[in-house]
């Protein structure tokens, strides 16, 4: 089991207390500031991305697929960029797919738990006859 108190994800981010009673000019710069840290987080563990992408072009050469798995937002997003793939690059819709925890209401309504339901997971994964080709 995954301790949540221990992963930054889960904390409560300190530049941002108290966002609420601010106006609207400095919520958007605390938020824009915010931001910034993304490409700084993300140059640190480039040769992570780089061999990430090498290993999934690797797959996708044999015949495997892309499947991105997520909750809330982040498994919105993944179905967002499974959706888009085959009309800007001219793919089957198999080959790259967005799997959200809850099903298709989680799309749109929030399936509070449903990210804790491994054997969900699982299911919806079976049902994709998902392989270590994937």
């Amino acid at each position: 089991m995954i301790d949540l108190k221990k992963l930054n994800t889960e904390n409560r981010n300190f530049f941002t207390m108290n966002i609420d009673t601010k106006d609207t000019f400095t919520i958007c710069r605390i938020i824009n500031n915010e931001d910034k840290k993304v490409a700084d987080a993300v140059e640190k563990i480039l040769p992570a991305i780089a061999a990430a992408i090498d290993n999934i072009v690797d797959k996708l050469k044999k015949g495997g697929r892309l499947f991105y798995l997520g909750a809330g937002t982040s498994g919105r997003l993944g179905i967002l960029d499974a959706a888009e793939c085959p009309p800007t690059y001219s793919i089957s819709p198999q080959l790259v797919q967005g799997i959200i925890a809850g099903g298709k209401e989680a799309v749109f309504k929030a399936q509070e738990g449903a990210e804790d339901n491994k054997k969900s997971a699982e299911d919806d994964l079976k049902a994709k006859a998902f392989s270590s080709d994937d």
